[in-house]
């Protein structure tokens, strides 16, 4: 289901401006892209707080109404204030259904408990990385990537070449080399429990 919500066009800009939008419960946006000039917006506080929670806000194509027009965007970048539970600015590009975009979705990590890294080697799973680049059309954008586990050895590590990608899904990747997903690191007061189990068998 796609994710839906209204916006104003903003007239007056500036710091003045935004600052009063603010003290009324709105916040200052702005929508770009797809070849058509930059439009200011403003969209309400509360309703955008509570989306900016859900983690599929961030990697979906989302719908703003504006004023009766339907604008389809993604969300590009937020502002937050430094140490209130405030957005101060958000900006959505464009997208065009038939270009392929480049978005960060997140990962999804199933199947460590059962994996027998966890079950039979007392392993802890690190996740060395949580989100990924891709690129695709609007249309195939997964919610997120799933990395199953199951398979998952002591010592040994998920790299993104094994990451199963929906269909029309391909990665960006920034620089050479196959990078670590997850590894499966061996904890101290386990390998030293397997140690002294060890070593009172052979004794």
């Amino acid at each position: 289901m796609q994710i839906e919500f209204k916006a104003t066009k903003r007239v007056e800009q500036g710091t003045g401006a935004s600052r009063r939008l603010r003290r009324a419960g709105r916040i200052p946006g702005i929508i770009y892209g797809a070849d058509t000039g930059a439009q200011a917006i403003a969209v309400d506080h509360n309703e955008l707080y509570h989306l900016l929670k859900k983690e599929t806000f961030h990697a979906s194509v989302l719908s703003i109404d504006l004023e009766g027009t339907k604008q389809t965007v993604v969300l590009r970048d937020t502002q937050w204030h430094p140490f209130q539970q405030q957005v101060l600015h958000l900006d959505f590009q464009r997208i065009d259904a038939g270009q392929k975009l480049h978005l960060k979705v997140p990962l999804h990590f199933v199947n460590a408990e059962v994996c027998p890294a966890v079950k039979l080697g007392g392993c802890m799973i690190s996740h060395t990385i949580t989100e990924l680049n891709v690129e695709c059309l609007p249309a195939n954008l997964p919610e997120f990537v799933e990395v199953d586990l199951k398979d998952l050895e002591a010592g040994a590590s998920v790299h993104v070449s094994q990451l199963k990608l929906p269909e029309g899904v391909a990665i960006v990747q920034h620089g050479e080399g196959d990078p670590v997903v997850a590894t499966a690191l061996t904890v101290k007061g386990a390998a030293a429990e397997e140690t002294a189990e060890g070593e009172g068998e052979a004794a």
